[in-house]
């Protein structure tokens, strides 16, 4: 399997196991949302459209796009606007400008109401089309508005006299005569050539004023981010730092996982693992105070990175592994010495199901008294007239740091550790056929020894 599965199954574990927690925090993260959105009041944005008639390139364009939002066209906007509350600064923040095609200036104003976003860039618009009129040289100055004209009539007028000069001249074939008609036709060509590249320079010559088209349209509703984006958001951020943050908690976790690990941070020798049948979790927190109760109501009062349990092998199966541990137990310790204490942490549900099966699966030998501690504060009672003790913990459920403050508690109590039984969370088959005992129950076991002659 890829890191990458894994990675996936990780994250829908947290989400599965934890969806009290992050339904809380998403909720939250929205309130918090909600409380920007009333600190940044709502926007409302507009457009007003410019018409460029004529042949415009792509960085002339991005030069009246510049033109349209300078601080000369927004500063005079603002003063016909008369915004006392709204400095320079500030309105030309709110302006923008894009070029789009067809030779067409949009012009964007973002204001607090829609009727004021509207006139913004209306007036906008109005002061950049009067300003880039009179950059171009579209005056009300009459001599200037018929110069192009005039030129035009000078270069006819011109070209006529020059046609003129040309017929007057000497007609016959000799060099002079020649020379001179050659001469004027050069002249002609040079004039009109020159009137040509002084209409593509001038841009009063090839292009027409700016059109404004229409005034800019009301806005219905807000600019992003809107107040539900604001709550939707932080809804999702919230939901998002939760994850990681369980992420990287487990990432960095020196929690023991293994069998192995976890005898060794007790410093006792591993008994062997026993299998509990997985049950649905008691309707009542663990512990008493407001703490358990928010725990519980949380559900982080178990732990989201035990393993998924694995499929049950059978009432019989799980009936061996049990055996195995008392005869192990049996061999471990002398006759005389078949009285022990099964700790288990009082918050370890599997740990105590599986201390009380193993304490019956013994019938006497060795001679079991399940004892529950709290690993916060861990107590164990005084020797009496048990020999040692048998620590009983759920896999993967204690920090190296709490298995071995359970060994200094029995210690200090005068038990000897004589080793740790690893309890297993397993799946159960829920069917069954007519007649069969259910999965999870434990057959009644005949004490004494068979005889042959009946059932015992």
């Amino acid at each position: 399997m890829s890191e990458d599965t894994i990675r996936l199954v990780t994250i829908g574990r947290v989400i599965h196991r934890r969806w009290r927690l992050l339904t809380v925090l998403a909720v939250v993260g929205a309130l918090v949302g909600f409380g920007a959105s009333v600190v940044f009041p709502p926007r409302y944005t507009t457009s007003a459209s410019v018409l460029l008639s004529g042949q415009w390139e792509e960085r002339e364009l991005l030069t009246q796009t510049a033109i349209a939002t300078s601080s000369v066209v927004v500063d005079r906007a603002a003063d016909r606007l008369g915004w006392t509350a709204v400095s320079g600064n500030e309105l030309r923040e709110r302006v923008t400008a894009t070029a789009a095609e067809g030779n067409i200036i949009k012009i964007s104003g973002t204001a607090d109401t829609p009727e004021h976003a509207q006139r913004l860039a209306d007036q906008v618009a109005e002061e950049y089309v009067a300003f880039a009129a009179r950059l171009a040289g579209d005056t009300t100055d009459p001599d200037v508005a018929t110069r192009p004209e005039a030129l035009r009539k000078l270069v006819v007028q011109t070209s006529r006299r020059i046609t003129e000069l040309a017929d007057a001249a000497d007609p016959g074939q000799s060099v002079e005569s020649v020379q001179g008609r050659t001469e004027l036709e050069k002249l002609r060509t040079s004039l009109l050539e020159a009137m040509e590249k002084l209409e593509q320079v001038d841009p009063s010559l090839n292009k027409a004023n700016m059109v404004v088209m229409g005034p800019a349209a009301r806005p219905a509703g807000e600019a992003p981010p809107t107040r539900t984006q604001f709550v939707a958001a932080g809804a999702l951020l919230f939901f998002l730092l939760a994850v990681i943050g369980h992420l990287a908690a487990a990432r960095v976790s020196r929690r023991p996982r293994t069998e192995p690990e976890m005898a060794a941070a007790l410093g006792s020798p591993l008994l062997g693992s026993v299998d509990v049948p997985g049950e649905r979790r008691a309707r009542r927190p663990r512990g008493r105070g407001p703490g358990a109760w928010t725990r519980w109501l949380l559900g982080v009062d178990t732990r989201w990175d035990t393993p998924t349990p694995q499929a049950s092998d059978g009432e019989a199966g799980r009936q061996i592994r049990y055996r195995r541990v008392c005869a192990r137990l049996r061999n471990q310790l002398p006759a005389t010495r078949r009285q022990l204490l099964a700790v288990v942490p009082d918050d370890d549900d599997t740990a105590r199901r599986a201390a009380e099966r193993l304490a019956a699966e013994a019938g006497g030998d060795p001679l079991l008294r399940v004892v529950e501690l709290s690993v916060s504060r861990p107590l164990v009672p005084d020797r009496a007239t048990e020999s040692g003790a048998v620590v009983v913990i759920g896999a993967g459920s204690r920090t190296a740091a709490e298995l071995a403050g359970i060994a200094e508690a029995c210690a200090d109590a005068g038990h000897d550790v004589v080793g740790i039984v690893i309890a297993d969370t397993v799946r159960v088959r829920t069917t069954r056929s007519a007649g069969a005992p259910p999965e999870g129950t434990v057959p009644a076991v005949a004490v004494g020894a068979d005889t042959g002659g009946g059932p015992a």
